[in-house]
């Protein structure tokens, strides 16, 4: 029988992450970052589990050569540090989830040989001595949280020498033993500094140099964290914000600078994308802006949030509104400043009502 690939993307320091931060918000940065790495895969490797924070891929029958996994492995590791820049870069959450996100790393394990199936529910799981091995690799004494570990016998079969280096690679002889039997592999530390991480997309920064066109302030008993959660989680809209059919979203994404997320009304899709912009030291930020009303070209609308205690906070709401039609201007001028602002009321209303509902924070 043909021997097979064996292939482990592993995301170090998991358990510590989900258990000392934020529940909610860890697990969509994982589930994020799992979906990089599924879309990482260049080699057609079998998916056959998700592991709470690793990924088992197999090639059954086939080998890549070392050109190509060596390649694979560099992609993975690629994609993985490139959207750790992206949440650092575009974060409007504080949250303690969010913020240490950017120190996940992130390890490879490889393997070969043969391997069965089981059937299990109608579907077929790879089982056998290497499918036990490979995991055991899992627990090595390599002293690092980011590394690519390959075995000695798929090195042996892809011809790559202990000593291997490369710009990326550099290669060292390591051994482990699992059930008093030794384990050989050689395995390279990562230098993400090597890596050509992609030019991460920075979400809009706005500049205005005039005031709002409208501005509106509302206190609320709540901690200002908790307030952004509220506005910035978008499974929360049909709760504050009324007439709107259906709120579209990534559900499995923290809300960060670029988010986009769409209303439908009346069968029109309105689309939002968060955007930010400076304001007082201390205060918590996001705005969303939409090019598709009719009645102007931009419209910027913005919560900040200013903590007052612990348990009380502000939100200034502001609304900038950009058009170069003559036409436009007058609607805004007649009706539109109008219905912007009765909205907007009706909104922190049901914002407020919504906020008092809450447990921890009903009186």
């Amino acid at each position: 029988m043909p021997s097979s690939l064996l292939f482990l993307p592993d995301i170090s320091g998991y358990t510590k992450f989900v258990q000392t931060t934020e529940i909610e918000h860890s697990q969509h940065v994982i589930a994020e970052l799992l979906e990089v790495l599924l879309e990482a895969n260049t080699e057609d490797l079998r998916l056959a589990e998700v592991e709470g924070d690793a990924l088992f891929f197999y090639k059954q029958g086939e080998i890549p050569s070392q050109e190509r996994l060596l390649a694979q492995i560099e992609t993975m590791f690629t994609a993985f540090y490139s959207h750790l820049k992206l949440l650092e870069k575009n974060r409007i959450c504080p949250c303690n989830a969010c913020a240490t996100a950017p120190d996940l790393k992130l390890k490879i394990i490889a393997h070969s040989g043969e391997i069965q199936f089981l059937e299990v529910g109608g579907s077929s799981k790879p089982f056998g001595k290497q499918v036990i091995e490979v995991h055991r690799l899992l627990k090595n004494s390599v002293d690092s949280d980011n590394y690519v570990l390959i075995s000695a016998d798929l090195a042996t079969a892809i011809g790559l020498p202990i000593a291997y280096e490369s710009r990326l690679f550099s290669f060292k002889l390591g051994q482990d033993n699992y059930d008093s039997k030794p384990l050989d592999y050689i395995y390279a530390l990562i230098d993400r500094n090597m890596l050509n991480l992609s030019h991460s997309m920075t979400g809009n920064k706005v500049v205005f140099d005039r005031k709002p066109d409208y501005q509106y302030y509302k206190e609320f008993s709540v901690k200002a964290e908790d307030l952004l959660e509220f506005i910035t989680n978008y499974s929360y809209r049909h709760q504050w914000v009324e007439g709107v059919d259906e709120f579209r979203f990534n559900k499995n994404e923290v809300t960060r600078l670029g988010t986009e997320h769409l209303c439908v009304i009346n069968n029109k899709h309105l689309n939002f994308v968060a955007v930010t912009k400076d304001s007082e030291k201390g205060n918590l930020v996001y705005g969303e802006m939409t090019k598709q009303l009719p009645i102007a070209d931009r419209l910027y609308q913005f919560f900040i949030i200013t903590p007052i205690s612990e348990t009380l906070s502000g939100i200034t709401v502001e609304v900038y509104w950009e058009s170069k039609s003559y036409f436009k201007k007058l609607l805004w001028s007649l009706f539109g400043k109008r219905v912007i602002k009765g909205n907007i009321l009706k909104s922190l209303t049901l914002l407020h009502k919504m906020v008092q509902k809450t447990p921890e924070y009903s009186s």
